[in-house]
């Protein structure tokens, strides 16, 4: 399987042990945070803490955990890319291939290298596709960052909205 790593951070759990088993199974390393790496430890399946990637805590109820070079250097870096490689041996970032759902337009912004999932519906074709091929297509890459940027965009809405009915009380 060309996933190597993942990086698992989800408010829905639905389904992340299921996904996180198959990916152990399939000789993924786990990173994860907080709440999602409970459920997945407590599942039984090793993880491995986004603190003991970064080198720097949790903080701030969990609002700051994932914003490091060694995760958006493991996400953004462009494997075809020789400089970037270089950057990344340099620095020791370890390349992350699969991302659900945190750090979203990172990911999706590089789908030709990392596999961004914001929807857990996702997780049973994934699953099916890394068995079947190995890999994940580039049209079910580029179709997974298009779903990420719709799903962040209606984010960005329903947040614009709250706050102009705010504004107008």
């Amino acid at each position: 399987m060309k996933i190597k790593r993942a990086l698992l951070s989800v408010s829905d759990k639905k389904d992340i042990t299921k996904l996180a088993a198959f990916l152990h199974e399939n000789g993924v390393e786990i990173i994860s945070t907080g709440g999602t790496m409970k459920a997945i430890k407590d599942a039984g399946i090793p993880v491995t803490y986004v603190s003991d990637v970064t080198g720097f805590p949790e903080i701030m109820d969990g609002r700051v955990k994932t914003l490091n070079p060694k995760i958006h250097g493991a996400i953004l870096g462009v494997r075809s890319n020789p400089e970037h490689m270089a950057q990344m041996k340099e620095h020791g970032i370890t390349p992350i291939d699969l991302v659900v759902p945190a750090m979203v337009r990172a990911s999706a912004k590089n789908f030709r290298d990392v596999v961004i999932i914001t929807n857990p519906e996702r997780y049973g074709k994934l699953m099916d596709m890394l068995k079947k091929d190995g890999d994940i297509d580039l049209k079910t890459r580029k179709s997974l960052a298009m779903e990420a940027f719709k799903h962040t965009s209606e984010y960005d809405a329903m947040i614009t909205g709250y706050l102009q009915k705010q504004l107008e009380k």
